[in-house]
């Protein structure tokens, strides 16, 4: 049995990564400040499903103010795999310091303590969002990516060139992985799919950012299994995960439409200019240097995250978005 921290938790990536550590009989200390970024309920639903785990310990702290409630239970570990983060690219133009505190600050905590006890591991979950409006597309690893265009994306992109800080001065083995838009069953309510799956189940308007643009979305479950993966690798690399498929915001619209025969009640909004307009992954350095690559499409993921809304409805309506 290896110990592994897992910051953000309570998360909707950082769940997934728990319970497949715990289910391979590895202990995990939990770390989430459960603050209200999003509604804490579905937090609190994910966290109570690690609770059922004999391997599981969980600590309420918040990473960008101290060290003192959370740092001891480092000692000891595998290694770190960072989640915890303010997400999120139009609350963070509302709110940027406190994006800077969370992804920043909190991040240069999380490597302190791996420093001070001697972890030798450390994953940080980073964004397909650091590669702004770049052209060329699809994004590989080494794509521009320092013209951001959201505070968020700028966090993320600062806390990856700390990490890579932390490695040269003390030798961390490193991975930095780029999500790219992460999705499935208790996923962010903040995020398109929850919220599109949501609103047409429950005959609520869907709010459509100009034409949608398209997405390279990535399911949960896949993206848990490449962190997994990533604890094996060394040195320093930046690695994409996604589904190296781009999908249109109204195709998703569509299959949910016809896997739960609504229509939706869509209301065009602009877009905002932090949303980047499209996204697609280069997974080849995944696949080549993980030996991972995605095993769910789409239309499989909406219909689990779909079953998932439909199994919680009786709580999962009155999620806060």
């Amino acid at each position: 049995m290896k110990k592994y921290i897992v910051t953000g938790a309570a998360g909707f990536i950082g769940t997934h990564v728990a319970r497949l550590l715990l289910e391979r009989g590895d202990e995990v200390v939990g770390i989430d400040n459960l603050n209200d970024a999003y509604d804490p309920a579905i937090k609190t639903w994910r966290l109570n499903e690690l609770n059922c785990y004999v391997g599981f310990s969980f600590i309420e702290n918040d990473i960008s103010t101290s060290g003192s409630g959370w740092s001891h239970s480092f000692e000891g570990s595998e290694a770190v795999i960072h989640l915890a983060a303010r997400a999120g690219v139009r609350q963070s133009v509302l709110n940027p310091r406190d994006y800077l505190r969370t992804n920043v600050e909190g991040t240069l905590n999380v490597l302190e303590n791996c420093k001070e006890n001697g972890v030798g591991k450390f994953i940080l979950a980073s964004t397909s969002s650091v590669y702004g409006a770049g052209k060329e597309q699809p994004y590989s690893e080494e794509s521009e990516s320092n013209r951001t265009l959201s505070p968020y994306a700028a966090s993320k992109k600062a806390a990856e060139t700390l990490t890579y800080t932390y490695h040269h001065l003390y030798g961390f083995h490193t991975q930095v992985l780029r999500f790219f838009t992460v999705y499935g069953p208790a996923g962010r309510p903040d995020m398109a799919i929850f919220r599109f799956i949501k609103a047409i189940v429950e005959g609520e308007e869907v709010i459509l950012l100009g034409d949608g643009g398209e997405r390279d979305f990535t399911f949960v479950d896949d993206a848990a299994n490449g962190v997994i993966k990533a604890l094996g690798v060394e040195g320093y690399n930046v690695i994409n995960l996604g589904s190296d498929r781009p999908i249109r915001i109204t195709h998703v619209l569509k299959l949910i439409e016809e896997m739960t025969g609504k229509q939706a009640k869509i209301k065009i909004v602009e877009r905002d200019p932090s949303d980047v307009p499209s996204t697609w992954a280069d997974i080849s350095k995944a696949k080549h240097l993980l030996g991972w690559k995605p095993e769910t499409v789409i239309e499989r993921g909406i219909g689990l995250t779909l079953n998932w809304y439909l199994a919680n409805q009786n709580w999962a309506r009155n999620i806060m978005l």
